[in-house]
């Protein structure tokens, strides 16, 4: 039995295991490891084994760069994220716990990397040109591409992923928080 004068709480307990099963998880999640410790950087992670895509590939076999644009797109909402509300909002930020976002923020903001949707459990850079990740698998360096900009042509830095990295962890959503 666990006592609260021993120093060593229920709540604690269940944080250092959690923690212990995160860590777990996480390095058990990641063969391309060995790919990692080859050349140093790769351009996708998957949970799985290997990439369906090589370096440098153009788009995903899915995708018709030659599509037509315009159009209208219309969808139907199913389901939602952190604060987002089927009916309403009043605020477009979907990370903050206050207020009733709009459906689709998420949509608007390009990420580190993204998901293939015909591969399961890989993630290829966008905004990363590359990832690094340490031989016990417990950090992952992004190496950004240059050609990533703001919306106002403003390049964008290390420094500015890290300020949002660390603003999520300190005020976002008590779901976001409890991920990172």
């Amino acid at each position: 039995m666990i006592r609260g004068g021993d120093g060593l709480t229920r709540r604690k307990v269940l944080v250092l295991s959690a923690g212990a099963l995160t860590a777990t998880a996480i390095a058990g999640a990641r063969p391309d490891a060995a790919a990692a410790a080859d050349d140093g950087e790769v351009h996708g992670i998957s949970g799985f084994g290997d990439l369906k895509y090589p370096r440098d590939f153009r788009h995903f076999e899915y995708v018709d760069p030659k599509a037509p644009k315009g159009g209208i797109f219309s969808e139907t909402v199913t389901s939602r994220q952190y604060n987002q509300n089927f009916l309403t909002f009043n605020s477009l930020n979907s990370f903050i716990f206050k207020g009733d976002a709009a459906r689709g923020m998420e949509l608007t903001f390009a990420t580190l990397m993204v998901s293939a949707a015909d591969e399961p459990d890989a993630m290829y850079g966008l905004l990363a040109r590359a990832v690094r990740i340490s031989p016990d698998g417990l950090v992952y360096r992004f190496a950004l591409r240059p050609e990533a900009r703001f919306h106002d042509g403003t390049k964008l830095t290390a420094q500015d992923a890290a300020f949002s990295l660390n603003l999520l962890k300190d005020k976002g959503h008590p779901i976001i928080q409890q991920r990172l």
